[in-house]
């Protein structure tokens, strides 16, 4: 078995431009991660919206089931005080999801856009890119730089057989 152990360097798209110090790579994964937390946070900010539209239709059921058995007064209650209820004071939470995208969502985004513009020609994720240029077994399969680089083009495979797989 042959295993090439020459480093194939990433992508141009992640390679890191000439000039650009350590310290700032390792601060633009910073701004990087920290922009990924705010996109998970909009994602649970989407589950909160989906979720409480789910919850007033199923309220807007029980409060039916509630009529048909006979419960008019309580019903007519829980229609007239929760069915349809803002979740803050005049919004649903559509607007809040709506007010999150185009305000904080949208200025943290367009922030690390700009600062990577200005800092790395606009390239993204340098610094996991270095880590896995570090991490990564060069020549083994499953450990390849590039989407399409091969085990037939590395020369080598995890069994230890050259060339394609049947």
């Amino acid at each position: 078995m042959t295993t090439d152990t020459t480093p194939t360097p990433p992508d141009d798209a992640h390679r890191r431009p000439h000039g650009l110090d350590d310290d700032t790579v390792a601060a633009l994964g910073e701004l990087s991660a920290a922009l990924e937390i705010v996109e998970q946070a909009r994602g649970f900010l989407y589950g909160f919206h989906r979720l409480t539209g789910k919850a007033d239709l199923a309220l807007g059921d029980a409060v039916e089931s509630l009529r048909r058995a006979g419960h008019d007064e309580i019903a007519d209650l829980l229609d007239r005080d929760l069915v349809g209820r803002n979740v803050a004071e005049g919004r649903w939470t559509y607007q809040l999801v709506e007010d999150y995208d185009d305000g904080y969502y949208a200025a943290f985004r367009d922030h690390e856009k700009n600062v990577r513009d200005s800092l790395a020609d606009g390239k993204k994720h340098l610094f996991e890119a270095e880590m896995k240029e570090a991490r990564r077994s060069h020549g083994r399969r499953h450990h390849e730089a590039l989407p399409r680089e091969t085990a037939v083009d590395l020369g080598s495979s995890t069994d230890g057989a050259v060339g394609p797989s049947a």
